[in-house]
């Protein structure tokens, strides 16, 4: 069995005076131009400033982006750490039962390895991303701005992340989500976490896309400088078990058919039923009535129970279902999060309708790394979502 290398590494941060809340921010493909000028607002050293340089039709971007990262470490704005250290990640959060959780995982380096290797293992099929954003920004800065986010196969992780170590910053987001890093540098205790990680194979949760850059970008500089600081990229890692995961549903819209002819389809895989109007609890409700739900443009829905015998041999994950029951349909299908964003758009006329799923359970996601399985795409959403700038990994 291939394991990767996880490593420390001397980590670029923020300067104790400047105040994460102010500082830190989503990651790049959550935010909208909105979100991106009331993050510059808010901090003039705000890390978008690097990690979404713009506006887009600057063909500078990328290099004004690096100047930024330089001249804010010369100024010391950004500090780099003494030596290789890895920081605890701790996540505090409210669910929507309104339960208190708490998270763990450890930030490092992982190993970037070529595709099906093995040691580093992908959980689902991606959908193709043309623009090459990310690895002109790699390029030019020369650094991982935001992590990859892996499950370790290794019992007992957590149990190595719970000691508080050194607190580097705090930060509230603004769904009430509590960020908090901590600097493991005790290199007894930097040698366990590495090696619990590097016992096991790696399941990437989040980011494939993030980690197939990497990837090119190891090459391109393999093949002008040897091996490197590029032969690793920053990672997130937490143990897979369920105390560690939250998990939510990424919900299904569809267009370029008409909704009789979707319902029609959908009738020869499904049992129907009225669902009456859509609310918030529908999040909770498919996992309960163990069926899939419809949305209307009306905001009422119809509940999708599956036939049994229509999906003899096919792996009960509500996004596989639906690929099989429309198959042999011409339909274009796009992705969504959250139950009323789906709501809101099919009653905007955006798309004919929308299918509301249940999230992906630990047991599947376990049995994809076992088995070395891939999921369809966007079959997981983890919660809460990592923050960008609390941690920079410099490749120089």
């Amino acid at each position: 069995m291939r394991v990767p290398r996880f490593e420390p590494f001397p980590a670029l941060r923020y300067a104790p005076a400047i105040a994460l809340d102010d500082a830190a921010a989503p990651p790049y493909d959550v935010l909208s131009a909105a979100d991106i000028a009331a993050l510059r607002s808010r901090h003039d050293r705000n890390i978008v400033e690097i990690d979404v340089p713009g506006p887009d039709d600057d063909a500078d971007r990328y290099v004004q982006a690096a100047r930024t990262m330089r001249g804010w470490e010369a100024e010391g704005t950004l500090v780099r750490d003494d030596g290789p250290t890895f920081t605890i990640y701790r996540m505090r959060f409210r669910t929507e039962d309104g339960t208190i959780r708490e998270t763990v995982g450890v930030l490092g380096a992982l190993e970037v390895v070529d595709e099906g290797a093995g040691g580093v293992l992908p959980h689902e099929r991606t959908t193709p991303k043309a623009k090459t954003d990310r690895l002109d920004l790699t390029r030019a800065t020369e650094a991982n701005l935001s992590p990859v986010w892996g499950l370790s196969l290794t019992a007992g992780l957590t149990d190595l992340l719970l000691e508080p170590a050194e607190l580097v910053g705090t930060c509230t987001a603004d769904d009430g989500v509590v960020h908090t890093v901590e600097r493991v540098a005790d290199p007894t205790r930097v040698a366990a976490i590495a090696a619990a990680v590097g016992a096991n194979p790696v399941l990437i949760a989040d980011g494939h896309h993030r980690y197939a850059i990497s990837r090119t970008y190891r090459d391109e500089r393999r093949a002008a400088d040897g091996s490197g600081p590029w032969d690793l990229t920053l990672t997130y890692v937490g143990e897979l078990v369920e105390s560690q995961l939250s998990i939510d549903a990424i919900h299904r819209l569809y267009r370029g058919v008409d909704l009789d002819t979707l319902v029609s389809i959908l009738g020869t895989s499904f049992d129907l039923s009225p669902a009456g109007p859509i609310d918030a609890t529908f999040a909770s409700q498919v996992v309960e009535r163990g069926a899939l739900c419809l949305v209307h443009t009306d905001g009422t829905g119809t509940w999708l129970t599956p036939k049994p015998e229509a999906f003899e041999g096919v792996r009960a994950l509500d996004g596989a279902l639906l690929e099989h029951a429309l198959r042999d349909a011409d339909i274009d299908v796009t992705y969504q999060h959250g139950v009323q964003h789906v709501v809101d758009l099919v009653a905007s006329g955006e798309v004919t309708a929308g299918v509301l799923i249940r999230p992906t359970s630990i047991d599947e996601i376990r049995r994809t790394a076992n088995e070395g399985l891939l999921m369809p795409p966007k079959s997981t959403f983890f919660t809460p979502k990592l923050r960008t700038g609390l941690v920079i990994r410099p490749l120089v």
